[in-house]
C-alpha cells in the first residue's frame, strides 16, 4: 500500500472514531512518524500511553502548556507536538536540577532535545516550579509526569501548597492540571521510594481550591505492590501508576 494510500485509510478510519478517540489516534500517529523524535521517546510510548493521557486530560491543539519538571523533556515532545504550530509548550526545570553530575547530564539532555530550534513552539523555562514568573491565567494545562512525589521529598511542609497555589495563578479558569505519579502504599515512607499516595495528592487538590475532573486506570499495574523503590529492576518502568485531571474553577 502507498503512502498515500495509508494517508487515505487513517483519516477515514478518524471520521468513524469518537472526537476523543480521534484526538489520540492522531496524535499517536504523529508520535511515530516524527522522524527526529529519539527512538527511546517512540520505544517509551507503549507503556506511557502519552497520546490517551493527554487525550484524557483535554490538551490539544492551540493551547499553551507547560511541562513541569521536564527533565530531558519526553513529555515536552509530545506536548509540543499535541498542542501543534499554533500552540505553546513551557519546558520547566528549575535552575538547583540542573547543577552537580546529575544536573549536567539533565542539562545536556535539554540541550539535546532542543537544539537546532527543532521544537520551534517550545520555550525553556528555568525557574522553581513554585515561581514560574508566567502572567496570571496565561496556561490552558500544565502536566506533571512522575514528579509530584518531590513536593513531599522537601522538608518543607509547606512545598505542595505553594505549588499549587501557583498552579492556580497561571491556569486559566477551566484550567487543567494533570499530574501523572508512582502509586504508593498507605503507611509506608513513600518519598525514598520516589512514590506518592493518590488519597494524599487528592486531598491537597481539594484543600487549594481544584476541582477533582477525575482519575484514569490507564497506567495501572497490579503486578507492582508498591513496596519496592520505582528504581528497582523489577519494576523499573512498568510501576503501578495513578492519573489525576484537576480543573480550576
Amino acid at each position: 500500500m502507498t503512502r498515500l494510500a495509508l494517508a487515505l485509510a487513517l483519516m477515514a478510519s478518524l471520521f468513524t472514531l469518537p472526537v476523543h478517540a480521534q484526538n489520540a489516534t492522531a496524535l499517536n500517529a504523529a508520535l511515530a512518524a516524527s522522524a527526529s523524535r529519539p527512538a527511546a521517546d517512540k520505544e517509551a510510548d507503549a507503556r506511557r500511553k502519552p497520546a490517551e493521557t493527554l487525550d484524557f486530560f483535554g490538551i490539544g491543539p492551540g493551547m499553551t502548556v507547560v511541562d513541569l519538571i521536564a527533565s530531558g523533556g519526553y513529555y515536552t515532545e509530545v506536548l509540543s507536538l499535541a498542542v501543534g504550530a499554533n500552540g505553546k509548550v513551557y519546558m520547566q526545570n528549575a535552575p538547583s536540577a540542573l547543577t552537580g553530575e546529575r544536573g549536567e547530564r539533565t542539562a545536556q539532555a535539554i540541550n539535546d532535545r532542543l537544539a537546532g530550534g527543532r521544537l520551534a513552539n517550545v520555550e525553556r523555562l528555568d525557574r522553581d516550579p513554585h515561581d514560574l514568573g508566567l502572567p496570571d491565567g496565561s496556561l490552558d494545562g500544565a502536566v506533571i509526569a512522575l514528579e509530584y512525589h518531590e513536593l513531599y521529598r522537601n522538608a518543607d511542609p509547606q512545598t505542595e501548597a505553594r505549588f499549587l497555589a501557583e498552579m492556580k495563578r497561571v491556569l486559566k479558569s477551566g484550567g487543567v492540571l494533570g499530574v501523572i505519579d508512582h502509586a504508593g502504599n498507605a503507611g509506608n515512607d513513600n518519598g525514598p521510594m520516589h512514590r506518592a499516595e493518590l488519597d494524599k495528592v487528592l486531598a491537597g487538590a481539594a484543600a487549594a481550591g481544584f476541582i477533582v475532573d477525575g482519575t484514569s486506570d490507564l497506567l495501572r499495574n497490579p503486578a507492582d505492590d508498591r513496596s519496592l523503590t520505582v528504581f528497582d529492576a523489577s519494576i523499573r518502568g512498568v510501576t503501578d501508576q495513578f492519573i489525576i485531571k484537576l480543573r480550576k474553577p
